[in-house]
């Protein structure tokens, strides 16, 4: 393997890897000193609740959660930072600000605690984005996007289980809405030797038609 791609292999998971590790530290943390930190997540509609925003996301319930949780932030943040690179850790920033804050808004009185929320907006952020900006590339995101996880649409229903699926919907709401605000930025669509002749084409008989215009009424 060459040096520069294991440079960019690094510069893709390293984020999500950090992400990941602090996950399974806290959960570390909590089995070796027999803590609870579940009064650190998202309690809703209360100033205290706030700070769950940001810790929230690396606290879970159990190992089994904990698990269910690792790989999709894994892939999911490894697409995110291949195809969007320089503005892929803005996003990410965003989608977890955006998500923590509107499940604040719309939770149940409880602490709301994991990742899922974080999980649930790179899957709508990539798939919205993929829909939206009409990139190859970024469609067969899309697709896998739907392989893997389309189940997850399930999750954003309200249910009386233990579940919080406002955070999921929280989540997908905040993917939808940054893949909309950064349309225009990243990753460009790559144009066909047949697409620039047409727009060549078009640009000189517009360019003709003025030029005839001008004439008649000269």
């Amino acid at each position: 393997m060459k040096k520069s791609d294991k440079k960019e292999i690094f510069s893709i998971l390293r984020i999500p890897f950090l992400f990941l590790l602090l996950m399974w530290l806290v959960k570390l943390i909590e089995f070796q000193f027999d803590l609870s930190l579940i009064k650190f997540g998202v309690f809703p509609q209360t100033f205290n609740g706030l700070k769950g925003i940001f810790f929230s996301p690396f606290i879970h319930k159990d190992l089994t959660h904990l698990f269910n949780n690792s790989y999709p932030i894994l892939i999911l943040g490894a697409l995110l930072f291949s195809v969007y690179r320089k503005i892929a850790m803005q996003i990410f920033f965003w989608l977890f600000v955006i998500s923590g804050f509107w499940l604040w808004i719309i939770g149940r009185p409880s602490f709301h605690i994991g990742a899922s929320g974080i999980i649930y907006a790179l899957a709508s952020f990539l798939f919205i984005s993929g829909v939206i900006r009409k990139n190859p590339r970024l469609a067969a995101v899309s697709l896998i996007i739907i392989f893997l996880y389309g189940s997850m649409i399930w999750g954003i229903l309200p249910t009386e289980a233990p579940i919080s699926w406002e955070g999921h919907l929280a989540g997908f709401a905040a993917g939808i809405l940054v893949a909309i605000f950064y349309r225009d930025e990243g990753p460009k669509r790559i144009k066909y030797q047949w697409e620039i002749d047409e727009e060549l084409e078009e640009k000189m008989a517009e360019s003709e038609r003025h030029q005839i215009n001008y004439i008649v009424r000269k």
